[in-house]
């Protein structure tokens, strides 16, 4: 998706997406980090907070009545309003069928990096949401910057994640799409679960939204495309390639540890 920077357009579009998903079958839809809106680099932190709202917002909450209009279970993103001045979250939200709110994230990792201050704008979030029985597995939630930490991704998978959701807006730039490609399917791979990355198309990011299997493989690549693109998920599969390649079963954790310096 390719987010406007006028919340009520993308909201719109938004809603009409999960209308096609549902009529398509699809039983979980998910959206990219801040499809809320687009905020250029202009926009400052306080207009940028103004403009934030919370779960309970109209924002959410439309997207919660439809998702309970046609039965589909959604992942969502929003600004959320913080208690800091000048700051919000970055969230990340799960509904189940009946619209309801079942899971919230908020991103831990902001992307203060590769020219980019995220802090700026945002406050990061304290702690992992615990993963969330779904119809199409268990989920683990993540925001795009998450992806590049390793720590989080396996905390989610020991605890239970079968499927990994990512909402993205992966930023343009040297590498960069190289640097997402592999990442997800090394997350995919290292812990022998799904791995669907939804990433902004458009204005500053790359696009190339993902869905990975447990054994690395590309499912779906929407390259430069905005709309929708469906993959089937198996249970079975994460089931076969973690007893086969049994990764998470084959940790030393009574040797993990730090050096002492």
């Amino acid at each position: 998706m390719r987010a406007d920077t006028k919340k009520e357009k993308n909201l719109k579009k938004i809603l009409g997406y999960i209308a096609q998903a549902a009529k398509r079958n699809s039983v979980l839809c998910a959206f990219p980090e801040f499809m809320m809106f687009y905020t250029p680099s202009y926009q400052s932190a306080s207009e940028l907070a103004s403009l934030a709202e919370k779960v309970t917002g109209e924002f959410v909450t439309s997207i919660s009545e439809v998702a309970r209009k046609y039965s589909v279970q959604v992942v969502g993103t929003f600004y959320e309003k913080s208690s800091k001045a000048n700051r919000v979250y970055d969230t990340s939200f799960l509904t189940d069928r009946n619209g309801r709110i079942v899971s919230k994230y908020r991103k831990i990792h902001l992307y203060d990096a590769l020219g980019f201050k995220e802090s700026a704008k945002l406050y990061p979030g304290s702690s992992v949401a615990r993963p969330t029985k779904t119809s199409v597995g268990k989920i683990g939630m993540m925001i795009c910057y998450d992806l590049r930490f390793p720590e989080i991704s396996r905390m989610l998978a020991s605890s239970g994640s079968e499927i990994l959701v990512a909402p993205s807006a992966w930023v343009q730039g040297k590498m960069k799409e190289e640097h997402w490609i592999t990442i997800n399917k090394t997350r995919a791979i290292e812990n022998g679960c799904y791995v669907v990355a939804p990433d902004q198309v458009g204005n500053i990011y790359c696009g190339r939204s993902l869905i990975i299997d447990p054994f690395g493989k590309i499912l779906l690549d929407m390259k430069k495309r905005e709309g929708i693109g469906i993959a089937d998920v198996s249970l079975d599969q994460v089931k076969q390639v973690r007893k086969k390649l049994p990764l998470l079963k084959n940790r030393r954790t009574d040797i993990y540890t730090n050096f002492k310096i």
